[in-house]
């Protein structure tokens, strides 16, 4: 099963809609269950509900052989920690989506990192699709003296000014 997820504060129905069709024309064979948010596209190819809450969301992961969302770091970090493969499709600004294109900046450093697939456009979804079925992400090193590191020069800095 794939598990489609989009968060509960805004559906993305951009997304939905594209995985719905790419069911409906064949191009997607796994069940796919998708958590659509409220208020939007209503998918006719696949099982779906509005919310799940927490235990039933993490069942979802934890039985899914791969993972669709948009490019927020919630869904990006929860990928990582069960060691999914992940396809995503960053929120745009101009469809409406978010409040501005962070999400495409996100999506582009963790897939230079190996970490996703993207589809950056619904015309991407169907090969990227077929890529999800045997993509494996690279395993996210943690950076701990890196991070304490920038951490400290900015505290240098503050202490200056």
């Amino acid at each position: 099963m794939i598990f489609l997820t989009v968060g509960t504060l805004f559906p993305f129905d951009r997304l939905v809609k594209a995985v719905d069709s790419g069911i409906g024309e064949g191009m997607v064979e796994e069940e796919v269950f998708a958590q659509i948010g409220r208020n939007g596209y209503e998918p006719k190819n696949m099982e779906y509900v509005e919310s799940l809450d927490k235990k039933a969301f993490d069942e979802k992961v934890k039985k899914a052989v791969g993972l669709i969302s948009h490019a927020g770091m919630g869904s990006i970090a929860m990928a990582l920690d069960h060691n999914k493969p992940l396809l995503v499709m960053p929120r745009l600004k101009m469809y409406g989506e978010h409040v501005n294109d962070h999400q495409v900046g996100t999506a582009k450093k963790f897939e230079e990192l190996g970490h996703i697939l993207v589809a950056y456009t619904k015309e991407e979804l169907p090969d990227k699709l077929q890529m999800l079925k045997h993509f494996v992400p690279k395993k996210r090193e943690t950076q701990v003296e890196a991070v304490a590191e920038r951490i400290s020069d900015y505290l240098k800095q503050i202490k200056r000014a």
